[in-house]
C-alpha cells in the first residue's frame, strides 16, 4: 500500500500521486512518513524542501513556503504558501533571486525570509547555495 500525496499551493496543486515516502521539514524537526504513520500534523519551516519518494520514478524535490504538513489513514497533504517543484526553477532566475536577498538581516525578516526562500529554490533545483 502506497500514500496518497498532495502538494499544493494557493495557485495549484504543484504534485499528487502514490508515494513510499515523504520527507518534510516542520519547526519541530525534519519528519519522514510511509505507510502506517500515525496522524500528525506540523508547521513547514519557510525555505525548505519537501522530498517526495513515488512509487515509481525520481525523488521529486520541491522547495516550499511557510504552510502545513499533514497526515492521517496514509494519506499526506503538504499545504504550502508557496511551492516549486526543483525541475521548474530556472537557475539563473533563483541564483538572481537569491543575490537580492542577501542585502542582510537575520531572523524572520523580509530579507531573511527572501533568503531562505532563494536558497530552498536553489537547493531544490540540485544547486548549490
Amino acid at each position: 500500500m502506497a500514500l496518497k500525496v498532495a502538494l499544493v499551493s494557493p495557485e495549484r496543486e504543484v504534485w499528487a500521486g502514490e508515494a513510499e515516502m515523504v520527507v518534510a521539514q516542520t519547526i519541530e524537526g525534519e519528519i519522514g512518513i510511509r505507510t502506517g504513520h500515525a496522524p500528525v500534523l506540523g508547521v513547514l519551516v519557510d525555505g525548505s524542501l519537501v522530498r517526495i519518494h513515488p512509487a515509481a520514478g525520481d525523488v521529486i524535490v520541491a522547495a516550499v513556503g511557510s504552510g502545513f504538513f499533514s497526515v492521517a489513514d496514509n494519506e499526506v497533504s503538504v499545504l504550502a504558501e508557496q511551492a516549486e517543484l526543483g525541475t521548474e526553477i530556472d537557475l539563473a532566475q533563483a541564483r538572481e533571486a537569491l543575490e537580492l536577498a542577501q542585502s542582510g538581516g537575520d531572523g524572520d525578516n523580509p530579507q531573511a525570509v527572501a533568503e531562505r526562500r532563494a536558497r530552498a529554490r536553489l537547493r531544490a533545483a540540485g544547486a548549490e547555495s
